[in-house]
């Protein structure tokens, strides 16, 4: 197992203990952390930390140079998804907090 596999695993722990947040499904997002059935965040098969966040705080990491806008493997970044590096010095725990709050929302 990669450090980014250890690192998204305490993570998944955390949030499995809140409402409405679980983690199944088969292809794209099997692994992904939900919320009321939507992906808020998850690991990449390149081992990129992803979280769907609103399009300016997306913009903001990337622009800071924390992460990159996130591709699915279809040829464009998409708008409200961001993919941190494996090695990514920010608050993964942080992100995700972010990314919960704005699914769970919108």
């Amino acid at each position: 197992m990669t450090a980014a596999e250890d690192r998204y695993d305490d993570l998944v722990r955390t949030f499995l203990e809140r409402p409405n947040v679980f983690q199944d499904g088969k292809g794209f997002g099997s692994s992904a952390l939900k919320v009321n059935g939507r992906i808020f965040a998850m690991l990449s098969s390149r081992g990129e930390f992803v979280v769907k966040l609103p399009r300016q705080r997306v913009a903001a990491l990337v622009a800071g140079g924390d992460a990159v806008n996130y591709d699915a493997g279809k040829g464009r970044p998409m708008k409200e998804w961001v993919a941190l590096p494996p090695g990514s010095a920010l608050d993964w725990t942080s992100l995700a907090e972010e990314a919960l709050a704005f699914v769970g929302t919108t």
